[in-house]
């Protein structure tokens, strides 16, 4: 056989790349938002990352001040569909739709996002191993190069608050992308419905290693350096969003 020619590189500005998309108009953006909240909400669900009527994401509407897209109250998370969704006033009061809202829950919400206003999106769901980390009241330790995104970069509200506490919750995550409520579990946010949840799933499972981790020994810590440099490569809502496509990439239900 004749000697094959070398392969040749394909130059890097044909190599195809997902970036989150860019639309002039809002009602373009409002209806991506659905979409990606209720391919969210399926994810999540497919997870097991609900309990009963517990759990909610909500994302920021794009034009109207203080109004949240978010799950209704009492549906299963794997059957939503954009059209399901509620669009809720920060007072709790459904705007369009028609299902209730789960209001005390929502406050918490309604909170985070108004101390927050460069937030789009906030996720605060039922997982296992966040709320056993949360049961111990502990941070998320640097021992994966995965749980560096969240160093220095996540605070933990170090006493038990409820729903009815929602403006003490909001304050408390403070300029961070997630929040471990004692007691309670996790909350995350981000800069699209995509960042915010694949920071959750990225904490649950942080949250999971580090329980393994300490089940069978003393993990070590990365230290202060490496895992600064860690959580700039990989801490930004931009990697979220990229980490979160092939997870969002299932068929959404027809209606």
């Amino acid at each position: 056989m004749p000697d094959q020619p070398v392969p040749v590189p394909v130059p890097v500005d044909r190599l195809g790349f997902e970036m989150p998309p860019v639309h002039a108009d809002p009602a373009d953006e409002r209806e991506y938002r659905k979409r990606r909240l209720a391919g969210a909400l399926r994810l999540l669900g497919r997870l097991g990352y609900e309990d009963g009527v517990s759990g909610h994401v909500s994302a920021r509407d794009p034009e109207f001040e203080d109004c949240y897209w978010v799950n209704p109250f009492g549906r299963a998370f794997a059957g939503l569909a954009p059209g399901d969704l509620l669009l809720v006033d920060g007072d709790g009061r459904v705007l369009q739709g028609d299902r209730r809202v789960n209001e005390l829950a929502f406050a918490v919400h309604a909170a985070v996002h108004r101390e927050r206003p460069e937030v789009v999106a906030v996720v605060r769901t039922q997982a296992p191993y966040g709320r056993a980390l949360a049961s111990l009241g502990e941070l998320l330790a640097p021992i994966t190069q995965e749980a560096c995104a969240f160093y220095e970069d996540h605070a933990l509200l170090d006493e038990f608050a409820g729903a009815e506490d929602a403006s003490r919750i909001g304050r408390a995550l403070g300029p961070y992308k997630a929040l471990i409520l004692r007691n309670r579990g996790l909350l995350t946010v981000g800069d699209s419905v995509d960042a915010a949840v694949w920071w959750f799933i990225a904490a649950e499972r942080a949250a999971q290693v580090q329980l393994i981790a300490r089940a069978a020994g003393k993990p070590v810590l990365i230290d202060h350096h490496n895992a600064v440099a860690t959580r700039e490569r990989f801490g930004s809502d931009l990697a979220a969003w990229v980490n979160c496509q092939p997870l969002l990439a299932a068929p959404a239900p027809q209606r």
